[in-house]
């Protein structure tokens, strides 16, 4: 085993992976958004671009099913954009990418002029800029979100600004958490931030405090050189982290990690990973990295004060492996959500958490005279955490089990197993289970009660999901319900949705005309995690036929087996009674799967004219029509379109963190009022 980690160690940085509902694609264009108030009811808004060496940007000029370049007003914002032009050098040429399609764009920068006409009071100006980025053979799709303020232009050249990012824009917006937002980023310096805490309990670490403390002040001639051989050792630990933050970054990239997402084989390792994880937390047997390692850091840290210093701490970051590998892990899994910058925040995050003892005794010594002593309770620590990778462990298989349709860990069984793991857990700590390198709990502690009675509540909350219960605070992590052999939430579903038929089925525009298309396509295969809605499709071609028989609005549900804020946003908003019923009596749903590893026949499979990549399987035909119909790649994405298969509203709805259901459904009934205008008989 102690050989084991030199093969684990490239694997590891993997880890990242689990960004489901995530875009992590490069952004290679910066805006900067301004808006100029020309009159009371008009303005002009700024919108300054500079491109990223090696790329370009197309115009805005080009064809209207061409690549072009667009600016788009949130629905919620009473104006209107009345033209656009262009600042910049324009260039012309043939693009072989896309069959010498006369492409126009710019390199370097670029400036589009949008005249924005004011219907009304408008506080702000917000939207979305979608654009497509080349470089070379390499063509990205990127929507960007701008919101920048107006009340208080009071006259011509009087600006403000804001920077386009991809953040949460407003409810009728295109919502999503799922981008490198500040917001995010300090959410997972925050948990990396805690899990540097766990980390310093652990026994590897724990014990580490006051022998390297002392050691600093036995050492130097006076305290004054004790603290800054303290505050040097601990900055060592933040460079070493922070730098493999870095170079997670730099060797593997967001957007790469972000594609593993799905990856069958990618889950199938880290499965395996974090069972030997587990296991050895268990008391198994101990995995550590290669031992000469160590020692050859060890041996440098008879070097030069500074850089013996940072051997020193090197040698800290070598032998605790066994007991922060797993944590790091876990907090690689979350640092993806936040793109290019999320390692490098989350890295600091956790070192900086590790680091803060070691300055802290060193400032005041005395401090370590009431320090607790290493010994049972560190133990029980490792054995708790053991646990609960465990658990996290069958996250991974279950990825792949639903992505391959094997149907070996479905609902009931990964809830059997949950409520099994965390239930020893309970027994565990309360003293009734115990290792074989356990110490002896003589009594209970208080600590060990609340963290008893925190377990088993958990343990009591999952019960219910044996029978359907929806589970909404781990319904993320859970199997779809379509896999539940007996699902008494369902069936209660289904029977308000039959006594509701009737009362519902002449509501809104369409609602009277009869759905004479039903779902055939990969029925056998898939299953609708969207409640209340009798006949769900799984393709796009056939859902698009019935909209047209039913005449009703089309709404296309992207989402994946994988992804996490899909569950959440269907258990927590989709499950409400008003948009069930909004959804089933006046649009034709589809959810297509992006993470689908069904073949397409041989007929079907092409080569994308957005990408350039080949097109194989089902998840790939869905995620090609998300990208290049819509600019988007990220799941959830809620978009309802007419029947010729064209947006009914600038853009679609994400991940709603406020889960907001009265946004949702102003936005369905917006779109029903669109359709209606466009299909009127």
């Amino acid at each position: 085993m102690k050989q084991l980690l030199s093969f684990l160690i490239p694997v590891f940085a993997l880890f990242a992976l689990h960004a489901n509902g995530q875009d992590n694609s490069p952004k290679p264009v910066k805006w900067q958004v301004s808006a100029e108030k020309k009159s009371d009811q008009e303005y002009v808004l700024h919108l300054k671009g500079t491109v990223d060496k090696g790329w370009l940007i197309f115009s805005t000029t080009m064809g209207n099913d061409d690549p072009n370049t667009r600016v788009a007003l949130d629905t919620s914002v009473n104006a209107t954009i009345a033209g656009i032009t262009e600042n910049g050098k324009l260039e012309n040429r043939k693009e072989p990418l896309f069959d010498n399609l006369d492409i126009k764009y710019f390199e370097n920068e670029v400036e589009l002029l949008a005249d924005v006409k004011l219907n009304g009071a408008a506080s702000k100006l917000s939207g979305t800029i979608t654009y497509m980025a080349l470089k070379g053979e390499e063509a990205v799709p990127v929507e960007e979100t701008f919101s920048v303020p107006v009340e208080q232009s009071t006259s011509a050249g009087t600006a403000p600004t804001a920077t386009a990012s991809g953040s949460k824009t407003t409810a009728s917006g295109d919502v999503a958490d799922d981008d490198a937002s500040n917001k995010s980023l300090w959410w997972i310096f925050i948990a990396s931030f805690g899990g540097g805490f766990i980390a310093l309990i652990t026994p590897c670490v724990f014990s580490m405090i006051p022998i390297t403390v002392s050691f600093f002040t036995k050492r130097s001639g006076t305290r004054a050189q004790g603290i800054k051989n303290a505050f040097t050792y601990s900055l060592s630990i933040i460079v070493i982290y922070t730098l493999l933050g870095f170079l997670i970054t730099k060797i593997f990239g967001a957007s790469a990690l972000n594609s593993l997402a799905s990856n069958g084989i990618a889950n199938m390792i880290f499965f395996v990973i974090f069972l030997l994880f587990a296991f050895s937390f268990l008391g198994a047997f101990e995995i550590s990295l290669p031992s000469s390692w160590a020692n050859v850091s060890d041996s440098k840290a008879g070097m030069g004060s500074m850089l013996g210093i940072f051997f020193m701490a090197l040698t800290l970051a070598i032998v605790s492996f066994s007991c922060t590998g797993p944590i790091l892990g876990n907090l690689l899994v979350l640092a993806a959500k936040g793109g290019n910058s999320g390692p490098l925040v989350g890295m600091f995050g956790f070192s900086l958490a590790l680091a803060i003892p070691f300055s802290l005794f060193a400032l005041f010594p005395s401090l370590l005279n009431k320090i607790g002593k290493s010994g049972g309770w560190l133990n029980a620590v490792k054995v708790t955490l053991g646990f609960i990778e465990l658990a996290l462990a069958l996250k991974f298989f279950s990825n792949v089990d639903m992505a391959y349709h094997w149907n070996l860990l479905d609902r009931e069984i990964f809830l059997a197993l949950w409520i099994a793991i965390f239930g020893l857990l309970t027994l565990y700590l309360i003293g009734k289970l115990k290792f074989s390198h356990d110490s002896d709990v003589p009594f209970l502690s208080v600590t060990r009660l609340c963290f008893a009675i925190v377990t088993f509540t958990f343990v009591v909350y999952m019960i219910p999901g044996m029978w359907g219960a929806p589970l909404r605070g781990i319904s993320g992590f859970l199997p779809h319900e379509g896999s539940q052999d007996f699902n008494l939430n369902k069936s209660l579903v289904d029977i308000q949705a039959a006594l509701e038929s009737g009362a519902g089925a002449g509501s809104g525009n369409g609602g009277s005309q009869a759905n004479t298309v039903k779902p055939k396509k990969l029925v056998g295969i898939l299953h609708s995690e969207i409640p209340g809605v009798e006949n769900v499709f799984f393709d796009y071609e056939e859902a698009l036929a019935a909209a047209k028989a039913a005449n009703k609005p089309l709404m296309l549900d992207f989402t994946g087996h994988t992804c996490v804020n899909c569950r959440k946003f269907e258990k927590s908003v989709l499950s409400s009674p008003a948009v069930m019923k909004i959804l089933r009596n006046d649009f034709i749903v589809a959810s297509l799967y992006t993470d689908e590893k069904t073949s397409l026949e041989d007929a079907e499979k092409y080569v994308s004219k957005t990408t350039g990549e080949k097109v194989n399987n089902i998840g790939q035909k869905n995620q090609d029509l998300e990208v290049s119909n819509f600019n988007r790649n990220s799941q959830p994405y809620y978009i309802p379109v007419d029947l010729e298969g064209k947006a009914l509203v600038n853009k679609g709805y994400g991940y709603d963190p406020k889960e907001d259901v009265d946004a949702f459904v102003k936005y369905l009934e917006g779109a029903k009022a669109e359709f209606a205008k466009r299909h009127a008989k």
